[in-house]
C-alpha cells in the first residue's frame, strides 16, 4: 500500500483556520476529499493520513467525519488541549475510541512562546498520549523546536514522535546548520521519526529544482533510515510551489535509492497503527 502520510482538508467558511488569509492565494479556498481523490487515482496512492490544520475540536470532529465517509483516509491526526491536562485526558479518552484517531498535533509554530511544547502541563498531557498509545506530530519550525523534540523524546520514551516536513529546512537560502546537526541529534532518539514532506514550499516557489532538495532528503535518509521516514505530500499547502503529481514524482526520484516500501507506506502504517501496510 502506498501512503501519503501528511495531507489536509479545510473549509474556509467555518472560520476555524485563522492563519488561512487571502494573501495565501490558491490555499484560500475550501479543500475537501473530492478534490484529492483524482490526484490519488492519478498517482496510485491508496491511503492518506489526514492532519489537523486548526487547534480546535471542530476541525478534529470534521476530519473524523470525513474519515468515516472515505476509506482512503487511513488515520487522523487531530487536536486536544495539551495545555489543559484534565481536559486533554477527557478528549483523549473520547477520541481514542475512534478507530481512525491515531495521534495529536498542536500548531506550536504559531505559539508566541517558542518553549510552549515543553511547558510542564503540556509535558503532562504528552504522558497521557503515550499511555493511550497515540502519537505526536511536531510542526517544528525554529531551531529551538528541534531541540525540544529531543527533550520530549527523552521525557516520554514510549511516545512515538514525528517531525513534520523535516523541520522546514531553509532550502531557499541554502542554509545547512544548525538544522543538519539538530536533525541528527533528534534522530538519535529511537522514538523519533520524520516526514519527507513540505519541502517544495521551503524552496524558491517559482524556481526550485530537485537538486535544491536533494541534500536535505539525503541527510534525513542517513539520519533516520527508511524505517523512521515517511512520505507526505503536504497537500494542499504544497500547491504554493507544485501540484500533487509533481510533489509525488520529486519524492520518488529523491527516495528511489532507499527502501521505497518503508518510506512510501510501511513506516506510516507502523507509526500510526493502521492495517494494510
Amino acid at each position: 500500500m502506498i501512503v501519503d502520510a501528511h495531507q489536509h482538508f479545510w473549509n474556509v467558511e467555518t472560520g476555524w483556520y485563522t492563519w488561512l488569509t487571502p494573501d495565501l492565494g490558491p490555499l484560500h479556498r475550501t479543500y475537501a476529499p473530492e478534490d484529492l481523490q483524482p490526484e490519488l487515482a492519478a498517482t496510485g496512492i491508496e491511503a492518506t493520513v489526514l492532519v489537523q490544520a486548526a487547534d480546535c475540536y471542530e476541525d478534529t470532529d470534521a476530519m473524523l467525519a470525513q474519515a468515516e465517509a472515505h476509506d482512503f483516509i487511513a488515520a487522523v491526526v487531530g487536536w486536544v488541549p495539551l495545555e489543559r491536562p484534565e481536559e486533554a485526558a477527557a478528549a483523549i479518552d473520547r477520541y481514542g475510541r475512534h478507530p481512525k484517531f491515531a495521534g495529536v498535533r498542536h500548531l506550536i509554530h504559531d505559539e508566541p512562546d517558542p518553549d510552549w511544547v515543553v511547558r510542564d502541563r503540556v509535558l503532562e498531557s504528552l504522558g497521557l498520549l503515550a499511555e493511550a498509545g497515540l502519537t505526536l506530530d511536531v510542526p517544528s519550525l525554529l531551531p529551538r523546536h528541534l531541540d525540544h523534540v529531543v527533550t520530549l523524546a527523552e521525557r516520554h520514551p514510549n511516545l512515538k514522535i514525528v517531525i513534520d516536513h523535516l523541520s522546514k529546512p531553509r532550502i531557499k537560502d541554502h542554509e545547512w546548520e544548525p538544522w543538519a546537526a539538530q536533525l541528527t541529534r533528534a534522530a538519535a532518539c529511537p522514538n523519533v521519526y520524520a516526514k519527507v514532506s513540505g519541502l517544495v514550499t521551503e524552496a524558491d516557489h517559482q524556481e526550485w529544482t530537485v537538486e535544491d532538495l536533494r541534500p536535505y532528503v539525503e541527510h534525513a535518509v542517513e539520519a533516520f533510515g527508511p524505517e523512521r521516514l515517511m512520505y507526505g505530500s503536504d497537500w494542499p499547502v504544497a500547491l504554493l510551489a507544485a501540484d500533487y503529481r509533481t510533489v509525488w514524482e520529486v519524492a520518488t526520484a529523491l527516495l528511489g535509492g532507499t527502501d521505497r516500501d518503508q518510506v512510501f507506506g510501511g513506516t506510516a502504517g507502523y507509526f500510526y497503527g493502521f492495517a494494510g501496510v
